[in-house]
């Protein structure tokens, strides 16, 4: 019997103190203590199952030893409830079922042995056990699922274009452009990857009044129909990362990036559009190992392992591990790793992102529904949500104002 108390207390020090030493909020941050404070309660029934099991100088060690039993009922439980909802492979789970196991036996021999009776009011102290085990819980789901959620979550993106100015000494005009993010929420964010694109576009125009052209094929494209525009066409002309993987912003904190765009005097294009888009997450849902992600692991080189694919498509690859806010969805699920692929040509690049339990490597396919279903289960779970802006200028406006 001691055996099992020590193992309880092992686990539940061990699932209780990442989240009181680093949680985001007091909630999570109860939550840990609790888990430590049970532990420490296991750790005296061990030693009251010593006395229980001796010479029983102790009058209350069978009783103390009945809350550790309650205790590891109770908290394997709560993880074996949460493991069932994926039922994903662990290394924890043969604890949980063992642990469990051993409890209902405790329990059984306890109340045969009835060490209850030298309790001096036994109601009452099941009434206290059961609200104990209601309110860890009760904070557990407000730590999981009600508190990350109810705070407010908003980042916001702007993109305008300056006063143009003319290069004295080449046929150049200098577009100031001007990017900036700002977390207006109430909530840290995680910038997962992002981009910037400035497009040139150039038109032919008629006085046809036809009706707009095309409107099917520019709903389903989601590009503008246009009644007057007969044929058009966009070049890019800059493309970047706006922070890159692994930046972040707290409350209240904003970014600005600034940018020329150089266009020929003699330029051919009717409009300038500059877009912003980027993809971020709730810091308060999880914790990234931001070192691991803001690595670029190269798909071209060979020393970069697994991210090596000589016959793929040219790419560079980030990923980094993240840790859910409550350690107990993390030892009852398989690790998950923030995935970010960036490719494309010599016109456009582009980026896909992820979370999900699968490790990339570019020489292997997974099972694509299934993945797709985890990574929007994960993305949901930890507020992953995608942000854009976009802003056009006129190149007329543009030489009129020089």
């Amino acid at each position: 019997m001691m055996a099992g108390l020590i193992l309880s207390m092992v686990l539940l020090t061990v699932v209780g103190t990442p989240d009181a030493m680093g949680a985001l909020t007091f909630a999570q941050r109860i939550t840990g203590y609790l888990f430590i404070l049970s532990g420490a309660v296991q750790g005296l029934a061990a030693l009251a199952a010593l006395d229980h099991e001796g010479k029983r100088q102790f009058q209350y060690s069978g009783a103390v030893v009945l809350v550790g039993a309650l205790i590891a009922l109770i908290t394997e439980s709560i993880f074996l409830f949460t493991w069932l909802q994926e039922r994903e492979p662990t290394l924890y789970l043969p604890i949980y079922l063992l642990l469990f196991t051993w409890s209902l036996w405790a329990l059984w021999r306890l109340f045969h042995e009835q060490v209850w009776r030298v309790i001096p009011h036994p109601k009452r102290f099941a009434t206290g056990v059961a609200l104990s085990g209601l309110l860890a819980a009760t904070n557990f789901a407000y730590s999981a699922v009600y508190q990350p959620t109810s705070a407010p979550f908003y980042v916001t993106l702007t993109a305008k274009f300056g006063t143009p100015h003319t290069d004295p000494t080449r046929p150049f005009i200098h577009v100031p452009l001007t990017f900036q993010v700002e977390n207006t929420g109430k909530v840290p964010a995680y910038i997962l990857v992002d981009k910037y694109l400035v497009y040139g576009r150039s038109a032919e125009y008629s006085q046809d009044d036809g009706g707009l052209r095309d409107w099917k094929k520019a709903l389903e494209n989601r590009y503008d129909a246009e009644l007057h525009v007969t044929q058009s066409d966009s070049k890019t002309i800059s493309a970047g990362q706006f922070a890159g993987p692994g930046y972040w912003l707290h409350p209240g904190e904003g970014h600005v990036k600034e940018k020329v765009i150089q266009i020929p005097r003699n330029v051919e294009y009717d409009l300038l559009e500059a877009t912003l888009a980027m993809v971020v997450m709730r810091m308060d849902r999880g914790k990234i190992n931001l070192l691991q992600l803001q690595q670029a692991h190269p798909s071209w080189q060979k020393k970069e392992g697994r991210f090596y694919c000589a016959e793929c498509p040219d790419m560079i690859i980030h990923e980094g591990k993240v840790r859910h806010n409550n350690n107990i969805i993390n030892v009852t699920r398989k690790p998950r790793y923030v995935t970010v692929l960036w490719y494309g040509t010599r016109e456009e690049f582009d980026y896909a992102h992820a979370i999900s339990s699968y490790k990339f490597n570019p020489r292997k396919s997974p099972d694509r529904e299934e993945l797709k279903r985890e990574i929007a289960r994960e993305e949901d779970r930890y507020g992953v949500e995608s942000r854009s802006t976009s802003t056009r200028v006129s190149v007329a406006a543009l030489m009129e104002s020089l």
